[in-house]
């Protein structure tokens, strides 16, 4: 998969995410985080639930299962998780996204 981000992102810390496939770049603050993520492979998201957060889809498709509703989002579409809402979901192999996580241990390094 050809990187959608430039070096300096690149060379932000790994996230240790438990998902196969994913390459997520980890830019930690005192009260959040946020990931740049890339996936090369079709990725099935189990259901969960966590602090807020915030998706900006570059590229790609990603079809999330929000408190029991399906949206699918694409290039451009943003989402939102409230805090507490349970979501699962499906990432297809070439999706790209920036996400905020309204908590700061979310992820560690890897």
């Amino acid at each position: 998969m050809k990187h959608i981000f430039p070096e300096a992102i690149r060379n932000l810390p790994q996230a240790d995410i438990p998902l196969d496939g994913i390459t997520a770049y980890l830019s930690q603050a005192d009260t959040h985080q946020i990931l740049f993520m890339e996936f090369d492979k079709d990725t099935e998201l189990p259901e969960h639930a966590h602090a807020a957060q915030m998706g900006i889809v570059l590229e790609g498709k990603i079809e999330l299962l929000i408190d029991g509703e399906k949206h699918c989002f694409g290039k451009g579409d943003r989402y939102y998780i409230p805090e507490g809402v349970t979501h699962s979901g499906r990432i297809y192999a070439g999706y790209a996204d920036m996400t905020f996580f309204n908590e700061p241990h979310r992820y560690s390094k890897k």
